[in-house]
């Protein structure tokens, strides 16, 4: 079983930056795959980004490429999202998941392939 708990949302103008962070338990986080999703009001779920094990591989979304990137720090068992020009679409709550399973190009993005989520955070962005 793997906790996760995300931290670092809030309410921010246009065009700032905020550093999402998702902390998890356990001591094998380095054999999870992490990924980031978010839901907006009235909108379904969607992928934001994903990091490989060991951090070599990294994939986003392409409303978010260049703005926003994934990290993580098997040491500390996070994953971070550092989210950079800040839009109003980007307004929701976001989601950390960890995946027990290799992720490949046609899977990291899909939600089902996630075994265990955060209670999400909220990101507003004002325009």
């Amino acid at each position: 079983q793997v906790h996760l708990v995300e931290s670092g949302g809030g309410l921010v103008q246009a065009g700032a930056s905020l550093r999402l962070s998702c902390a998890t338990s356990g001591r094998t986080f380095s054999s999870y795959s992490m990924g980031w999703f978010r839901q907006a009001p009235g909108k379904e779920r969607e992928f934001v980004a994903a990091i490989s094990r060991s951090g070599g591989n990294r994939n986003y979304a392409d409303t978010v490429k260049g703005r926003f990137t994934i990290s993580r720090d098997n040491a500390k068992n996070t994953v971070y999202l550092q989210m950079n020009s800040l839009k109003f679409e980007d307004t929701a709550v976001y989601y950390c998941a960890a995946s027990g399973t290799t992720l490949y190009s046609s899977t990291y993005s899909l939600g089902r392939q996630y075994d265990y989520w955060g209670q999400g955070t909220q990101v507003t962005v004002s325009s």
